[in-house]
């Protein structure tokens, strides 16, 4: 694709903007959550927490914005988006634009790890990084260090099929695998 122009085949699952296209980032460097994926992990995530109406949520390795776009979709009232690759960064704003959401979205260009401190901590935080780095543990131990992650927050880790997470201070609740995608649920632990 010429020009900056990018993939589709992505929609929203449900909610408000349900059925609408989400464009993903060009090139190999993006590995967008499948629809089939996204509405697995919102099934586990809508069990877990009720309704997602008013709650504060991250994207992180966001890629085309899809996890954060369908919390808001969802009745999310805010997402900060976060990824480091240009086309990415491009996709994620003409995603926000596309569905007019700028008022209830955070676009941060940099890596998950340049993060400050928080300023409040979230209620959801959606990790989607690179297969089989490990990036997902080490981002989400040192966002707990820097008050991004409360006692209520949860997390959702999406790893390859094949890759177990084990991060001190926290505990998976509950893994399903998807494809080639292993989801992974977890709450700060009690101890």
């Amino acid at each position: 694709m010429k020009g900056g122009a990018v993939k589709t085949g992505l929609r929203i699952v449900a909610g408000e903007w349900r059925g609408r296209k989400l464009a993903a980032p060009e090139g190999d460097t993006t590995r967008p959550t499948s629809d089939r994926t996204r509405e697995t992990l919102f099934s586990m995530l809508a069990s877990r927490l009720g309704t997602f109406e008013g709650l504060k949520v991250a994207d992180l390795f966001a890629g085309s914005g899809a996890l954060g776009l369908e919390a808001l979709s969802r009745g999310a009232a805010h997402c900060l988006f976060v990824d480091q690759d240009p086309a990415a960064i491009r996709a994620i704003r003409g995603n926000i634009a596309n569905l007019r959401a700028q008022a209830q979205s955070d676009v941060r260009a940099s890596s998950v790890m340049s993060l400050g401190a928080a300023k409040e901590t979230l209620d959801l935080v959606l990790l989607d990084p690179p297969y089989e780095t490990g990036a997902g543990s080490v981002a989400i131990d040192k966002l707990n260090r820097l008050g991004w992650i409360g006692e209520q927050t949860w997390l959702c880790l999406e790893t390859g099929k094949t890759e177990s997470v084990s991060i001190r201070g926290f505990t998976v609740e509950a893994t399903r695998d998807v494809g080639k995608a292993r989801l992974h649920i977890l709450r700060r632990s009690e101890d």
